[in-house]
């Protein structure tokens, strides 16, 4: 115990010194509801808090219409103070731009750190950390509604960045992405004697199989079938506080995690020290994308990076249309498409409805595949809203709830295997009124259903 007591305190050393920072104090504490105003704002009571945190917001003076959300987690040693004006500040000066809401958690134990190792903060709900910063979530959700629920994202550096992928780990229905500087994968740092502190995950000594990390990940949050969150990761070569291998084994999880291969569709060089691969889609707003900076020790985010961050987590984009409060869910405002048996062909993709190896096992989850006209991307609509593949099976929602799988089944007529076909271009369930929903683009790409957001993941035509 002594030794890992000295451990830890190094750890904080040299966590402050990588990370030093101007602190300017710029909060304002208040009790009731944050105004919307040019500052950092301290909440309180704003929901079920186990641990004692401090929540701080940043409303710019400027709100967008429908603002993304920014959940910003700072460093061991750090303050919200210290993130908000000192190495995360380019997220404010985005903010002020774009209009997007921050909240900004901050660690009242002693030295600072997140909670990312008790059995409790590795447990969605769990009555750790991650829980008080869901409240948060919850908590400016409720107070400014206007805010866009598919672009609710986070970021955070060193012990932010390691909580970065716990929530997203835990919350993947909540998170449509996350960028993380200087972490370790989801569970890393698991332990079971109440220490915050994993020196073999520090050392870079735990290595896995992408399926083990994957599995480490869905055992957060068990019984979820539903999509994972883009995951932008950032590592310097010779960092030696949280060690480089973990930038590897980061990768490996989230890429199982978004059902994809360890093989990256793409790879550039931005700057001459950095080496960035993409997984799944291959652009600015990539399903994986790691960036390694060589030479570069714990001291990320450096000068320029959060832009690319920013570009990635979708915060310099324009907010989704509202859901309609009375979506299309009638043949008679779309009728059903004519004639015999055809593809279903995603708006954002281009790629078919497919069931995988022409599957005809009851449960075999759908997925998004290369159109090719065989019988395992042929559908008929029937007259009584079905969706029929082979002529024996039907697509079927497996639940009614966000991130349901969409699977397929025998036929039997039940209001899960039931769907409008929309003139907008959803399909949503008679079950539950929620569209098809896809989270990438690429091959393998798995269907479900999902709040109608009118984005083009969401659209689709009979063709």
């Amino acid at each position: 115990m002594l030794k890992e007591g000295r451990m830890h305190r190094m750890l904080l050393r040299a966590l402050l010194i990588a990370a030093a920072l101007p602190l300017v104090v710029a909060a304002v504490l208040v009790s009731t509801r944050p105004a919307a105003a040019a500052g950092l704002t301290r909440v309180t009571g704003f929901g079920n808090n186990p641990t004692n945190l401090n929540m701080y917001i940043y409303v710019p003076a400027s709100v967008a219409p429908r603002p993304a959300l920014l959940v910003l987690v700072h460093y061991c040693s750090g303050s919200a103070s210290g993130i908000f004006n000192g190495n995360g500040h380019d997220y404010v000066t985005a903010a002020d731009r774009y209009g997007y809401i921050i909240v900004v958690p901050e660690a009242t134990r002693s030295g600072s750190c997140f909670d990312v190792s008790t059995p409790a903060a590795l447990r969605r709900n769990g009555g750790s950390d991650s829980t008080g910063i869901m409240s948060m979530v919850s908590y400016a959700r409720s107070q400014y509604p206007s805010i866009d629920a598919s672009r609710i994202v986070v970021s955070g550096f060193s012990s932010g960045a390691m909580m970065t992928n716990v929530l997203a780990a835990e919350y993947p229905d909540v998170f449509s992405a996350a960028s993380a500087f200087s972490g370790v994968p989801a569970g890393c740092f698991a332990t079971s004697d109440g220490s915050l502190w994993n020196s073999q995950c520090s050392g870079g000594n735990v290595s896995k199989s992408a399926q083990q990390w994957g599995d480490q990940a869905r055992a957060m949050y068990p019984g979820y079938t539903g999509r994972y969150p883009r995951m932008q990761l950032w590592h310097g070569t010779t960092d030696t506080t949280l060690a480089y291998p973990n930038f590897g084994e980061e990768i490996k999880q989230w890429t199982n995690l978004n059902g994809l291969g360890q093989t990256p569709a793409f790879t550039d060089h931005p700057q001459s020290s950095w080496t960035r691969t993409r997984y799944g889609n291959t652009g600015t707003q990539a399903t994986v994308e790691g960036v390694s900076i060589a030479g570069v020790g714990h001291q990320l985010p450096m000068s320029g990076q959060l832009a690319y961050a920013i570009a990635f987590l979708g915060l310099d984009g324009a907010s989704s249309p509202p859901p309609s409060s009375t979506p299309p869910s009638s043949p008679s405002s779309s009728p059903p498409p004519q004639g015999g048996a055809k593809r279903i062909v995603g708006a954002q993709s281009g790629r078919c409805v497919d069931v995988p190896n022409a599957s005809q096992t009851n449960g075999t989850r759908v997925q998004l595949y290369d159109c090719n006209g065989q019988s395992n991307q042929q559908w008929t609509y029937t007259s009584s809203k079905q969706l029929q593949v082979y002529g024996s099976r039907c697509l079927d929602a497996a639940g009614s709830g966000n991130g349901a799988a969409v699977q397929i089944y025998s036929c039997n007529g039940q209001t899960n295997q039931q769907w409008n076909v929309n003139s907008n271009g959803t399909i949503t369930g008679v079950q539950s009124g929620r569209c098809l929903d896809v989270w990438g683009t690429g091959n393998g790409q798995q269907i479900q259903i999902y709040d109608c957001n009118g984005q083009a993941n969401q659209r689709f035509s009979l063709s």
